[in-house]
C-alpha cells in the first residue's frame, strides 16, 4: 500500500537506504517481528515525508527485548541466527506502542458518571471512588484490571495518577513490574476540599512520595511521577513540599491538573490571590518546568502559553474527558504557534475521559481541532500517540519509536476488524486513508497484538467477527 500525499503534503516513500537499519552483526538476535512497520523520526506537520518511516514487509531484530535492527524483510531475515523465533504479522501494521501521559489508576469505576461539570464530579462520584483504594486488595485488584485493559487497548506506557493512599502507588508499580511495562506514576498528594479519607498533610504527602520515589523510580521500567492533584486541593504549604520534591529528584516527571474547567480557575484564584493567573501558581513553587505534564491546560492565555514555552513543559490534551465535562475546546494550533511552540501530550484521562483507546482518543482529538477550524492528519494524528507522547514524557530515546537501542513496546493493528471497518477497507488505497479508518472507527478490537520488550501481552482474546 503506497503513502499517499495527504493533508501535510506526505509524498511516496521509496523502500530507500534509510528504510533498513542495520548493525553489522545480527548473531546476538533472539527474536523478530515480521509486519508492515510504521514509525516516525520527527513531527510530520513539520517534516513531512522525512519524519515518516514506513516498511510494507518490514522486521524488527531483537535482542532481550530490545531492537537491534529495523528494516525490510528480505534485507534481515537471512542474517537471523536459527535461534530467533520469528512473530510473523506479515500484512498486518506494526507500530510502536501507544503512549498515555494522563490516565487515573483509582477511576476505572468512575467512567461514564453523569454529573454536572468537573467539580461536581469529582465530589459526587471520584472521591467516593478513589477512598477504596486504601485496601490494598482492592487496590491490587483495580491495577489489574487497569493493566489488562491499557495493553488490551495497544497502550505499553502510562503517566497515571494513583490515589492519596500510597497502597494505591505500591498496587500500581507490583502490577506493571510484573508485566515489565514501561510506566510512570505517583500517589496523589492532597490536603484539603476532599473526604478526610482521600486527604494527607504537606508532611506526610512529602514522606510518603519520597518513599515510594525511593523504592520505585528506575526500578525496572518503573518511573515515579511526583502528583500534586491541582491547586485547589493543596494548600501553599503542600504546593511548596511537591516543588522541594521537584527539586531533590529533578529526573522525575511533574503531573497535575489546570485550566480544565472555568470554575476551577476562578476557585484556584480565588485560593491564590497572590497569583496572577493559574499558571503562576504552580510556577511560584517550581512546579512548572520541562518535567511538567500540565493536565486539560484548555482555557490558558497568551501569556500562559508563552511561560509554558519558555519552561518547556507540556501541555496534555484530554479530549474525550473535555468533552464529556463540557470543560471546554483545546487548541492544537494555538498551542503550537511556530515563535514558541509549546509541547503537546494526548491522553485518555481515564476516568473523566470515556475510552482506554488512544485510537478513540486521537477520533475526538481529531474532532475538535475540526471544530476549532484546524485539521490534523493521520500522519500527525499516530505521531502523537508515539512518538509525540514520548517526546512529550521524556522517554523518545527509549519508546515510541521503532529506532535500533529502543525498546520494543508495540502494537499490531488491523484495519479490517470489524465487518464495517473491513467493509469500509475495501475502497482504501493508501495508508493515510488506513491510519485515519484505525483512529476513526478502531478500538481495542483494531488491536491484534501488543507486545512489551518484544513479548506478547494481550491479555484479551478479540472475539470473531
Amino acid at each position: 500500500m503506497a503513502l499517499e500525499n495527504g493533508p501535510s503534503g506526505l509524498a511516496a516513500l521509496q523502500s530507500e537506504g534509510r528504510n533498513i537499519l542495520t548493525v553489522k552483526d545480527l548473531s546476538r538476535a533472539d527474536a523478530a517481528l515480521r509486519g508492515r512497520l510504521l514509525w516516525f523520526v520527527g513531527r510530520p506537520e513539520e517534516q513531512g515525508q522525512a519524519a515518516v518511516r514506513h516498511i510494507e514487509d518490514g522486521m524488527l531484530v531483537l535482542e532481550a527485548g530490545r531492537i537491534l535492527a529495523a528494516g525490510e524483510t528480505a534485507a534481515l531475515r537471512p542474517q537471523l541466527p536459527a535461534k530467533a523465533k520469528i512473530q510473523d504479522h506479515a500484512g498486518k501494521l506494526i507500530v510502536p506502542g501507544f503512549i498515555d501521559p494522563h490516565i487515573h489508576l483509582p477511576q476505572t469505576q468512575v467512567v461514564a458518571s453523569w454529573a454536572a461539570q468537573l467539580l461536581d464530579w469529582l465530589n459526587t462520584y471520584t472521591f467516593v471512588e478513589e477512598q477504596k483504594y486504601g485496601d490494598p486488595a482492592h487496590a491490587a485488584r483495580g491495577a489489574a484490571f487497569f493493566f489488562d485493559e491499557l495493553l488490551s487497548n495497544g497502550t505499553t506506557t502510562a503517566v497515571a495518577y494513583c490515589s492519596v493512599h500510597a497502597t494505591s502507588a505500591e498496587a500500581f508499580f507490583a502490577e506493571s513490574e510484573r508485566r515489565n511495562t514501561r510506566m510512570a506514576a505517583g500517589k496523589v498528594m492532597m490536603d484539603r476540599y476532599a473526604p478526610d479519607a482521600l486527604t494527607d498533610t504537606p508532611r506526610s504527602g512529602y514522606e510518603e512520595s519520597k518513599a515510594l520515589l525511593g523504592r520505585w523510580h528506575r526500578r525496572g521500567r518503573q518511573l515515579y511521577a511526583i502528583a500534586p492533584r491541582f491547586a485547589i486541593t493543596s494548600t501553599p504549604e503542600q504546593l511548596e513540599a511537591a516543588g522541594t520534591l521537584s527539586r531533590e529528584y529533578p529526573d522525575c516527571l511533574v503531573q497535575t491538573h489546570i485550566s480544565e474547567n472555568l470554575a476551577e480557575i476562578e476557585t484556584a484564584k480565588r485560593l491564590y490571590p497572590d497569583c496572577a493567573d493559574y499558571t503562576a501558581i504552580y510556577e511560584k513553587y517550581g512546579l512548572l518546568g520541562r518535567k511538567s505534564l500540565m493536565g486539560h491546560s484548555i482555557h490558558l492565555s497568551e501569556s500562559e502559553r508563552q511561560r509554558y514555552a519558555d519552561a518547556d513543559a507540556v501541555a496534555v490534551h484530554c479530549p474525550t474527558s473535555n468533552l464529556f465535562l463540557g470543560s471546554g475546546l483545546f487548541d492544537w494550533r494555538a498551542m503550537r504557534e511556530p515563535r514558541r511552540p509549546v509541547r503537546i501530550g494526548v491522553a485518555t484521562d481515564i476516568g473523566g475521559g470515556t475510552s482506554y483507546s488512544m485510537l478513540q482518543t486521537m477520533n475526538e482529538a481529531y474532532k475538535v481541532q475540526q471544530l476549532l477550524g484546524h485539521r490534523l492528519d493521520a500522519f500527525a494524528l499516530f505521531h502523537a500517540m508515539t512518538r509525540g507522547n514520548a517526546i512529550a514524557i521524556g522517554l523518545d530515546h527509549l519508546v515510541g519509536s521503532f529506532e535500533p537501542g529502543h525498546e520494543c513496546d508495540a502494537v499490531v493493528l488491523d484495519a479490517r476488524a470489524t465487518p464495517a471497518m473491513a467493509h469500509r477497507m475495501e475502497t482504501v488505497t493508501t495508508l493515510a486513508e488506513e491510519l485515519f479508518i484505525l483512529v476513526t472507527m478502531g478500538d481495542d478490537r483494531a488491536v491484534e497484538e501488543t507486545y512489551v520488550m518484544g513479548e506478547k501481552k494481550k491479555p484479551r482474546t478479540r472475539p470473531a467477527v
